[in-house]
């Protein structure tokens, strides 16, 4: 059974950084990509990044040169590391794994999803 479990989320400052890890359980978590998105209320899932198996990672435009996705195939994790965060930031994030060569920004092809940890950036 594979399961994404994320955490770290809170509530932070505008221009604060903060970082989120996810650990997902199975054996085969070095064989996935993994993908970060988040959900305002009343916004569509929205694609952060990913990381794939191989170790390269893709950004969405509004968050290339701030966060930056690492994973640790170790430990199974997978981690996001935020800063200078915005208010319209605010969210729940969720982590997802995702077979290799899929769409990494297309949150329907994402196989298991977690449960998401809420990101609060007060202005």
């Amino acid at each position: 059974q594979v399961q994404p479990v994320e955490s770290g989320g809170g509530l932070v400052q505008a221009g604060d950084s903060l970082r989120l890890s996810c650990v997902t359980s199975g054996r085969a978590f070095s064989r996935y990509d993994m993908g970060w998105f988040r959900q305002a209320p009343g916004k569509e899932r929205e694609f952060v990044g990913a990381v794939t198996w191989s170790g390269n990672e893709y950004y969405s435009d509004s968050v290339k040169g701030r966060f930056t996705i690492s994973r640790d195939n170790a430990k199974n994790m997978v981690y996001l590391q935020m800063r200078s965060l915005k208010p319209e930031e605010t969210a729940v994030y969720h982590c997802a794994t995702q077979r290799p060569g899929m769409r990494y920004d297309s949150w329907y092809e994402y196989e298991f999803w977690g449960q998401g940890t809420q990101v609060t950036v007060s202005s």
